[in-house]
């Protein structure tokens, strides 16, 4: 067997009919824009985002075979390191051109903050250099549904979610070539800027790196609380620690405290998350503010 040097997404170890099955995606996956688009909203849709591991006081490890097994083969999600990690290996086993990419959250905030996100840049095979190609971001949790054209200045209605990209303004004096973009979300109070991002390609020891952070640091949110997402066309689900918030494309919202013994169910019914052995007992606990060493 040839030494892995850290390039590519070891697709060859993915079990592709296993992803499909899970996303619910019925045909012959074909690397074509089409089929791009339909996996990504199937994915968004099917696979939620969620940091319990963390929270369980479990490590979030990389590796493809403990991110198909959580994503895929049980009923749970993750966040963008894990998401995008699975899907560049699905679109690379199917014949996409896929650079990873990372990105910066912002949600509004004129502060820098780390890079923290990752998104995937995808062309289909031998597509010219000069027209659009395609950013995924199925691992953020509210979207958007289908990738968008990269470059694109339109806005996207995606089932009464809005998205857009723009251009965004380089700081630095010593990287005049540097191509950074901002992904924005449109809100009930207007379009916000959720992330930042450079045209600069990152690979899985990266994602490797970002995720320790994310996963471990007291800074991280988190490592904080559960945060949970369920997207879809219809509603934007959020749990944030014990706060249940639903979002309809129209902007009308609803939100309830939960109980914290109330939280498993609520991952189960609405979430799709069914946590197993001790883990609903010890995540009660978590947010009762006891100790996980049960």
């Amino acid at each position: 067997m040839s030494e892995d040097l850290g390039f590519g997404w070891q697709s060859g170890l993915l079990d592709l009919p296993a992803y499909l099955k899970r996303i619910g995606y019925d045909g012959d996956p074909r690397p074509d824009a089409a089929t791009l688009r339909a996996l990504h909203r199937a994915h968004v849709t099917a696979i939620p985002f969620e940091n319990l591991e963390i929270i369980l006081g479990r490590p979030i490890t990389l590796d493809l075979a403990t991110v198909q097994g959580k994503l895929v083969d049980r009923p749970r999600g993750g966040y963008c390191f894990e998401h995008n990690r699975l899907f560049a290996a699905v679109l690379e086993k199917i014949g996409f051109e896929v650079v990873a990419l990372t990105g910066r959250v912002s949600m509004g905030a004129a502060k820098l903050l780390p890079g923290t996100h990752a998104l995937l840049h995808v062309r289909t095979p031998g597509q010219p250099v000069e027209e659009p190609a395609l950013l995924c971001d199925v691992g953020f949790g509210a979207g958007p549904l289908e990738p968008l054209e990269i470059p694109g200045d339109r806005e996207a209605d995606q089932d009464g979610w809005g998205f857009r990209l723009r251009p965004g303004r380089v700081t630095t004096a010593w990287s005049p070539s540097t191509h950074l973009w901002e992904m924005h979300q449109r809100s009930p109070d207007g379009w916000i800027q959720r992330h930042t991002f450079a045209l600069d390609e990152a690979f899985r020891v990266d994602f490797d790196v970002l995720n320790h952070y994310v996963s471990t640091s007291p800074r991280s949110p988190f490592t904080a609380r559960p945060y949970v997402q369920r997207f879809s066309p219809e509603a934007l689900h959020v749990l944030d620690g014990t706060t249940l918030t639903t979002r309809r494309p129209s902007g009308e919202s609803s939100e309830r405290a939960l109980a914290p013994e109330q939280v498993p169910g609520t991952l189960a019914e609405v979430f799709g998350i069914v946590l197993d052995g001790d883990d609903p007992a010890r995540l009660v606990k978590a947010l009762d503010g006891s100790n996980l060493d049960v």
